[in-house]
């Protein structure tokens, strides 16, 4: 999961209200039941002491909340008397979750928007390509591919001075132009960076054609479903279907390998090894003390997040800077930490991790992750502490 969208909340100092609620009011006493959320949103950001400002902003922009084509649910951040984010979530929180802390508590987040990756799909025919951007929440149109149609230069039936396999061959160079032309507008458009899934539909030949022309990486996450087109009034659902099964599967595989990487890593401090897994360049950290010290020192790749994670919400100790965190509060002084306070462990990590442009990920229930639910691979192995003199 990639954690730019939470940058912004680097930018303040807090302390911060944070509050997860369900927005559906698709019921037919769903507006009765929002305002009653709604004051009990209030009424405990009232009782932990948050300030009239920031209150009065909260209650502004749940009191806006549109009363129809609402999303299952919303994240709320705010703090001086500003909300700095609100985001739409995918689905709805199990409860109402309202806090007042001096870091944001973003880690309900993580398990709250899924690890399954945006993807960029290409409904191609022999004519061309329409590239769209599909998401948690719908679908966006990104742009359009117009390649080579044969039978449009000047030809509106085969010459008959011409023999028919010279026609196909002329023809069938038309098709692979396109596929060039489709395979460029793919490779300027689509991420390479292992987030984005690629997805190609729509004609069988055509489609090939247009994987083999891509640059190697992107030919590596591209995945061919047998549905889609780009007519006019086409149906969606059996790609909608196919895209789903294909944005599961490579969540999942992207957790396992990272996961194994993890584990051979796993128990060897200062070691570097050698790497063939594009996720996991380094070694790795397990549990507070370890995934601390990495996260201060900048070298968290991936961070791993069980769920019901026993560490989660162990306290910590945070200074300012998104990478002052420590174990205990004599470490924090030690380090200098501003103003140190406690935090949840997890917000804290998190907190470094949207700074470093580290990975986060989430471990599946069916899975084996770290112990106490707090592991990562880290991007290098710090050498050794020099002695002082």
């Amino acid at each position: 999961m990639d954690l730019d969208f939470l940058k912004p909340l680097l930018e303040r100092s807090g302390p911060w209200a944070s509050a997860y609620l369900e927005t559906n009011r698709a019921t037919e006493d769903g507006a009765k039941i929002q305002k009653l959320r709604d004051r009990s949103v209030i009424a405990q950001l009232v009782d932990a002491g948050t300030d009239p400002a920031t209150l009065r902003a909260v209650a502004e922009r749940l009191a806006a909340e549109a009363a129809s084509a609402a999303p299952p649910g919303r994240a709320l951040f705010a703090t001086a008397g500003e909300i700095v984010l609100d985001l739409p979530l995918p689905v709805a929180p199990p409860a109402v979750e309202v806090t007042w802390s001096g870091l944001p508590h973003i880690a309900p987040l993580v398990f709250l928007r899924t690890d399954e990756p945006d993807c960029q799909v290409a409904l191609i025919d022999r004519t061309g390509a329409d590239l769209e951007r599909w998401h948690s929440f719908g679908r966006e149109r990104m742009g359009t591919a117009e390649g080579e149609q044969w039978q449009g230069r000047g030809h509106r039936s085969i010459p008959e001075d011409r023999y028919e396999w010279h026609y196909t061959n002329k023809v069938e160079d038309a098709w692979d132009e396109t596929a060039e032309i489709i395979a460029a507008e793919i490779a300027r458009r689509c991420p390479q960076d292992g987030g984005t899934l690629l997805v190609l539909a729509g004609d069988a030949r055509e489609r090939k054609a247009v994987r083999e022309r891509l640059p190697q990486q992107l030919r590596n996450l591209a995945v061919e479903v047998e549905n889609g087109s780009r007519a006019p009034g086409a149906s969606t659902e059996n790609l909608a279907r196919q895209i789903e099964e294909a944005r599961s599967r490579y969540a999942r595989e992207r957790v396992r390998r990272t996961l194994d990487a993890f584990r051979a890593a796993r128990g060897r401090p200062g070691e570097h090894r050698e790497s063939t897994v594009e996720t996991a360049p380094g070694p790795a950290a397990e549990g507070v003390p370890a995934v601390v010290e990495a996260a201060r020192e900048h070298q968290v790749a991936t961070l791993l997040l069980g769920h019901d994670a026993s560490d989660a919400g162990r306290p910590v100790w945070v200074g300012t800077g998104a990478y002052d965190i420590a174990v205990g509060r004599t470490e924090a002084k030690g380090w200098g930490f501003g103003r140190a306070e406690e935090a949840r462990a997890d917000d804290a990590l998190l907190r470094a991790c949207v700074a470093a442009d580290s990975e986060v990920l989430v471990v599946p229930e069916d899975m084996t992750g770290p112990a106490g639910g707090l592991g990562a691979v880290l991007r290098w192995t710090p050498g050794p502490t020099p002695t002082a003199v």
